[in-house]
């Protein structure tokens, strides 16, 4: 093909001629862009008069290598794509990359939503982007409608014009949702945060005095749930982010019992996290706070004092557990199991391994969050395996198998100290549960 005065001017400055932009939209070229088929492309550019040589020119290829592509060697490296793009002036939209690609991921719809370059678009640009990736989707190529690129996500519907109460039920129903993934897996820190901030944003919609306080205390227990999840997950700041925000919330609108919780919550992580000072003054604000108005809030505030106590070496730890103990008033199994843990997490840290053993084999299963039951699964093998026990080998099998499917990193973190205890252990079946378990603990769910 000629490229007329165009080609002349492009011989005369040394440089090759730009090939029309009616080359690339053509049907057959815009599906072999589309997926990227680039042996298809140059093939298509031969038809059109574009050398073998040419193309090596312009796209810094060798010729044997543009040979080896049209001859079927797949191209799939980002960064040659970019190369070829740019070398034969293929607008990047058409082979769908990203402009400016900060990673060697190709641009999808998925991704076009979270990008901050993502460029605004009309209506009718996004009405012919959406037919597009529809006949892609459909029938492997584009047939109807322009790919646009990244496209600015349209961002969230309206607020509501006022509150009530329906709205603060469907932050409970949300919660309750989120409540019951958690206890049955662990983890879930993205959905809660989500879901956090998007609730959020209805404390800027006026309401009356008593869907207001209704609302500030549904927000609180979200975020403190938020803050739960983060914490499964490893997610230590974002986890005191979220108990900041929920004792806040709980603050603005009274509620003193989720202040003392969100309190105590935050100390368990700042304890996690060898801040024991920190921990123990959260534990001591939320229990001025508290006063006594929940015994059993009261003795959960005992216990995780009696644990931050114990990690210092002090001798009111046991105190402090005793009166958790005395305190604890749980009318259902699954409460009860979650107290014994805590008390046996105690007594591990005090030395008292029979007592501890003792409770974590009373839960069997048991506790409102299954992660929890299986801590006291590992915090039992643990136990076992440190002892030398014949069983303890088969138990560490089996706290491992229960920690693997989870999503909760606390889970895979207290695999740490059954890692190491094996290790100890004489004999190569203890050595391959040693390994598994670190495989275990540096897997992310």
């Amino acid at each position: 093909m000629s490229y007329g005065h165009a080609e002349n001017l492009a011989r005369q400055a040394g440089t090759p001629p730009p090939i029309p932009r009616e080359v690339w939209e053509r049907p057959e070229m815009r599906a072999a862009l589309a997926q990227r088929d680039i042996g298809r492309v140059y093939k298509l550019l031969k038809q059109d008069g574009v050398s073998q040589r040419e193309i090596a020119r312009r796209t810094g290829q060798s010729q044997s290598e543009v040979s080896e592509i049209i001859q079927g060697r797949q191209v799939r490296d980002v960064t040659v794509l970019e190369r070829i793009a740019d070398g034969l002036g293929v607008p990047r939209e058409l082979m769908r990359l990203l402009e400016h690609a900060p990673d060697d991921r190709a641009y999808s719809g998925r991704e076009a939503a979270q990008s901050g370059t993502a460029q605004e678009v009309t209506d009718d640009m996004l009405r012919r982007d959406a037919l597009a990736l529809g006949s892609l989707a459909a029938f492997g190529q584009v047939i109807v409608g322009t790919l646009a690129g990244k496209i600015a996500h349209p961002g969230g519907g309206p607020l509501p014009s006022r509150l009530g109460m329906t709205d603060v039920a469907e932050i409970a129903g949300e919660t309750e949702r989120l409540r019951t993934a958690a206890r049955a897996a662990g983890g879930q820190a993205r959905n809660a945060v989500a879901v956090a901030a998007h609730f959020r944003q209805l404390t800027q919609v006026p309401a009356t005095d008593a869907v207001a306080k209704s609302l500030g205390s549904e927000l609180a227990e979200l975020h403190e749930l938020a803050g739960w999840c983060c914490f499964d997950s490893g997610l230590y700041r974002h986890a005191i982010w979220h108990y900041r925000e929920a004792a806040d919330l709980a603050r603005r609108v009274g509620d003193d019992y989720l202040v003392a919780s969100a309190l105590r919550y935050a100390g368990v992580v700042e304890q996690w996290s060898g801040q024991f000072n920190d921990a123990v003054r959260y534990y001591q604000m939320a229990s001025f706070k508290l006063g006594t108005q929940d015994p059993d809030l009261s003795a959960w505030l005992h216990a995780v004092s009696a644990s931050a106590l114990a990690d210092m070496g002090h001798q009111q730890a046991a105190d402090h557990l005793a009166k958790a103990r005395d305190g604890w008033q749980a009318t259902e199994a699954s409460e009860r199991a979650d107290q014994n843990y805590q008390s046996a997490l105690v007594y591990t840290k005090l030395g008292r391994l029979d007592l501890a053993e003792q409770l974590t084999a009373s839960i069997n299963g048991a506790g409102r969050h299954r992660p929890v039951s299986v801590f006291a699964k590992v915090l039992r093998a643990t136990i076992h395996v440190q002892a030398g026990e014949p069983r303890g080998l088969l138990m560490a099998k089996s706290a491992i198998d229960a920690v693997a499917p989870l999503r909760s990193v606390r889970a895979r973190e207290r695999l740490q100290p059954l890692s190491a205890v094996l290790e100890t252990r004489s004999g190569s079946d203890a050595k391959e549960l040693a390994r598994q378990a670190r495989q275990v603990v540096a897997t992310r769910a």
